[in-house]
């Protein structure tokens, strides 16, 4: 309803300084006249008020006024930790007799914010209530603001720091504090003190852990121990005992290179209000430090240099490489203090620091007496403890000088014929290296019925393949390149030592550059290269789920979400023996899949968020917004929700069991009129009079 106000206005005909000079001269002449005893002096001092009244020109303000209604706004927290117990519960029941009890205001505008849910790909920043209340107020003059609400647990991360009298100026209004919780709460949880991001392949990563028992123990009593359970990438669990209250360190191994995902959870504590922050998880890439490569060359021959230019054009591979150019049997009578080349530093290659190289590839080596069977056997145990050895053949591989007569027969995948093709071909893949990451998808292998595009080579080595898998063929469909496991280590044996050719550009050349990378990195374990692997990665608002399988697979698989509720996925065939599927990310945490044999885990949005770094109900977050905005604090998980009541905004707003919203009584001006007290015309005549009547007061 319209209300009309009314005020008296100046606007002064001269400035303040003549009417002020105009003024004391006037007083002067008044005050000679007092002390002379002048008859009409009363008249005088009259018309000097009525010309100075006259000089401000003063007028009647009428306003009519439109009052505004005021606004409150109730932020409700909806982060994780309000999931924990009867927060929830006690959250909505509180949210719904606030919506109720200002509903009953008239003059009242309600603004009900939800915040803090947790968003998919969202940066781990906590729960941000006064970033949601700043955007809500965005609109809404501070003369305007009745107070706000915050209904939530106290877990608040961007409370706002510095003089408390200016928080609350900046504020404008009180804030009152609804807690969901109850007071005296109690929890364990697992903290993640120091984890490095990154770990060398092959040897340990230190994490530092702390298992706390909030609030802390009194530092007299002893605060025990604690057992904590922990396995790296969905393998087998493994235990260890922890203090309680001390940060302690765990080493854990890298043992592949990309993620490596470790998974700690600690057991329930003596007060627990949540198992959520029990658990903990870590993320260490796996990074070589320099891959060490050991080449040697039988004997010089033109494709040598390939495998060297490859391997020397990797700035992360160091090559040691040895070219046999004399070899024992050679007696041509040459002095040997002539002879410019090195001795073969077998011992130390093949004894001392084979252990120190993660891949050893003889090229066109044949059985001459230059290294010795004892140290082929190191290399042969070698593998078998996870080495990766890879032979590429020559002639003499079909000759009673083959490798396959030394200890190295135990672990290649193929037995020689005798025979040695030496007719054009064209190499091609088999249907399990169509399906192989190290063949698949070769740059001119063209489709199962075609003829690939590369060029040909002319020398093939015959062998019977008893194990492995043939992922090339050649001449006759005779295998070409075969890839086996041995123990924990990896072999490959390419066939031929044509591959030059490519190199040269015959025929077109071919992806010899791309096949011996595949190759070589996938002899050390590259993840990305493993021929059966189940993987999970988070792309977007997606979990993304990935098969890759030498032999088709239609076998479902599990999905685990970080909540622990399983879902049955159906993955669709694609090319090249990869399987995917995709799913929309519900929620926060670490997601589980499994086929029955294999695991693989992703992590969405933040891993340990600091939202469970802490999960008890506290006020003393918010306290000092609170005091410094006038308002209160109450907990409604376990008591009442306090009444409202409308206040002036210069008396208190919160009492021990109501909260106040200050009634400010804004408004806006719709219409305006203004009348002149003292028109110039009655000024004029009211001086005149006053004169007159002095004048007649002098002359009796």
């Amino acid at each position: 309803m319209n209300a009309l106000a009314h005020s008296i206005a100046l606007a002064p005909l001269l400035g303040w300084p003549a009417i002020a000079a105009l003024a004391a001269l006037g007083a002067l002449l008044l005050g000679f006249g007092i002390l002379r005893r002048a008859r009409g002096l009363w008249w005088r001092f009259v018309a000097l008020a009525i010309l100075l009244a006259a000089l401000l020109n003063p007028s009647l303000v009428t306003e009519e006024r439109s009052p505004q209604r005021d606004v409150a706004v109730v932020i409700v927290d909806q982060s994780p930790s309000q999931n924990i117990g009867d927060r929830r519960q006690a959250t909505a029941a509180a949210l719904e007799t606030v919506k109720q009890r200002l509903a009953r205001e008239r003059d009242l505008d309600v603004r009900v914010i939800e915040a803090g849910q947790a968003q998919p790909g969202a940066v781990d920043d906590g729960t941000r209530l006064f970033t949601a209340l700043n955007r809500a107020m965005s609109d809404v003059p501070r003369q305007r603001l009745a107070g706000v609400v915050m209904i939530t647990d106290g877990q608040v991360h961007d409370v706002p720091t510095g003089d408390a009298k200016a928080l609350g100026q900046a504020l404008g209004a009180p804030l009152h504090v609804l807690l969901s919780g109850k007071p005296g709460e109690g929890d364990r949880r697992l903290v993640v003190a120091q984890a490095p991001s990154f770990g060398l392949v092959g040897k340990q990563a230190q994490l530092k852990l702390r298992v706390e028992d909030l609030p802390e123990a009194d530092a007299k009593k002893p605060a025990g121990e604690a057992r904590l359970t922990w396995r790296k990438d969905g393998g087998a669990p493994r235990q260890v005992t922890a203090p309680v209250g001390k940060d302690f360190p765990l080493m854990v191994p890298i043992d592949h290179g990309g993620p490596n995902i470790i998974e700690l959870e600690v057991e329930a504590g003596p007060r627990e209000l949540t198992l959520v922050n029990n658990h903990a998880v870590v993320v260490v890439n796996g990074v070589r430090d320099r891959l060490r490569v050991l080449l040697v060359s039988g004997e010089p021959h033109t494709g040598e240099r390939v495998w060297r230019n490859l391997l020397k054009s990797d700035p992360s591979v160091d090559l040691v490489h040895f070219t046999i150019l004399r070899p024992p049997e050679k007696q041509d009578g040459t002095p040997i203090r002539e002879l410019s080349l090195i001795a073969f530093p077998i011992r130390e290659l093949f004894d001392v620091k084979l252990d120190e190289f993660d891949l050893i590839i003889f090229d066109r080596y044949s059985r001459r007496g230059v290294i010795p069977q004892a140290y082929l056997e190191n290399v042969a145990r070698y593998v078998r403890n996870g080495g990766a050895f890879l032979e590429a053949a020559g002639p003499s591989f079909g000759t009673p000088m083959s490798l396959y007569r030394t200890p190295l027969g135990s672990i290649l995948p193929t037995e020689p014929t005798g025979e040695v093709f030496e007719e054009g071909f064209k190499p091609e893949l088999t249907d399990l290296g169509r399906r192989h990451p190290v063949t698949a998808g070769l740059p001119g292998a063209g489709a199962p019925a075609e003829d690939p595009s590369w060029g040909r080579w002319f020398r093939q080595v015959e062998a019977h393949a008893h194990r492995g898998t043939i992922v090339m063929s050649g001449e006759h469909g005779e295998p070409l390149l075969v890839l086996d496991r041995v123990g924990e280590g990896r072999v490959g044996q390419l066939l031929s030592d044509q591959m030059w050719l490519w190199a040269r550009g015959f025929e077109g050349g071919g992806p010899q550059s791309e096949l011996l990378r595949r190759l070589a990195f996938w002899l050390m374990k590259e993840p990305d290269l493993e021929e059966n692997d189940l993987r999970a990665a988070i792309e977007g608002d997606r979990l993304v789920i990935s098969r890759q399988s030498l032999e088709p697979d239609d076998h479902p698989v599990t999905v685990t979400a970080p909540d622990g509720a399983s879902r049955t996925v159906t993955l669709a065939a694609e090319a090249n023996g990869r399987s995917s599927a995709s799913l929309p990310i519900t929620q926060m945490g670490l997601y589980h899949v499994t086929d029955g044999t294999r695991n693989a885990l992703a992590a969405a949005g933040p891993l340990n968020p600091i939202e469970l770094a802490d999960v008890r109900t506290t006020p003393e977050k918010l306290a000092p917004v609170v005091a410094a905005t006038g308002g209160g604090v109450f907990w409604v998980g376990d008591g009442p929700v306090p009444a409202i009541r409308r206040v002036s905004p210069d008396r208190p707003a919160a009492g021990h069991d109501w909260m106040g919203l200050r009634a400010n009584g804004d408004y806006t001006v719709i219409g305006f009129g203004e009348t002149p007290l003292l028109p110039g015309i009655a000024a004029l005549l009211l001086i005149l009079g006053g004169l007159i009547a002095a004048w007649r007061s002098e002359g009796r």
